[in-house]
């Protein structure tokens, strides 16, 4: 994400920021953007509870070789309790955190808590993907294992647009949203994540990942036609692969809310 311009980010106010907190940053992927976008002299913290996922973002930033304005720092700490004091930064976010969280009201109050100034999270409405394929039943299929998947997860995947309410709820004033549409696609010539994307398709692994968010939905009969109609679709993709004519765009609308601290 973000790599095709950060507009959407202006309410952060980023070039004025002092110390910024990502929360849920796992490997680091927004960390990164934060640190490229704040002073030099800025400290740009990430918090995730995975110790493993912030070894990989630490990885990560020591092979940027100083391509980075500066490295940001990582800690271990819950979303909901954070490890950081009372007005701690001038600017708490997070990215696709909240939707994954059953009790989202509970990390804002937390990102209130550590900030003496601004809030901001994007998070994504999964119920507005729209998809484009050149296989014409990938769009139906999609369409219709994202159905069951928002009905049988037990989180609010679909989030995106309602963190305004949040935000309000939890005391925060001139809350304000920009849209920031992010693409996906998939065209010749297919790198190798696309080429192993195809493959799960094919092969039902892509889909058994969601399996019980499926079937807390669907039945397990209805599940295994599903599965069955989704590799048949993954072999139409990997044999647009091979005859190099296979496309799809895929566009998640996330909404990056913005919010400031009385």
């Amino acid at each position: 994400m973000w790599s095709d311009g950060r507009e959407a980010l202006a309410d952060c106010s980023l070039g004025d920021r002092d110390r910024v907190l990502d929360v849920g940053c796992g490997t680091g992927a927004f960390t990164r953007v934060l640190t490229e976008e704040t002073p030099r002299d800025a400290t740009v913290v990430g918090v995730d509870a995975d110790p493993e996922l912030l070894a990989v973002a630490s990885e990560r930033d020591s092979s940027e070789d100083g391509r980075a304005p500066c490295c940001p720092q990582y800690i271990t700490g819950d979303a909901t309790r954070l490890p950081v004091g009372d007005d701690a930064v001038d600017l708490a976010s997070c990215q696709a955190l909240l939707i994954n969280l059953p009790s989202p009201a509970a990390a804002v109050r937390e990102l209130v808590r550590s900030s003496s100034d601004l809030v901001a999270a994007i998070e994504p409405n999964n119920a507005a993907v729209a998809v484009a394929s050149t296989v014409d039943r990938e769009t139906t299929l999609e369409r219709e294992a994202r159905a069951a998947y928002l009905e049988g997860v037990g989180t609010d995947v679909a989030l995106g647009d309602r963190v305004e309410t949040l935000f309000e709820d939890a005391g925060l004033v001139d809350v304000q949203s920009r849209r920031y549409l992010h693409e996906k696609r998939t065209a010749p010539p297919y790198d190798d994540r696309s080429l192993e994307s195809a493959a799960r398709k094919a092969s039902g692994a892509g889909l058994d990942a969601h399996r019980e968010a499926l079937c807390g939905a669907l039945s397990t009969a209805a599940y295994d036609d599903l599965r069955q109609r989704w590799r048949a679709m993954g072999r139409e993709v990997v044999a647009g692969m091979r005859d190099r004519d296979y496309e799809r765009v895929e566009l998640v609308p996330f909404e990056v809310t913005v919010g400031r601290v009385q």
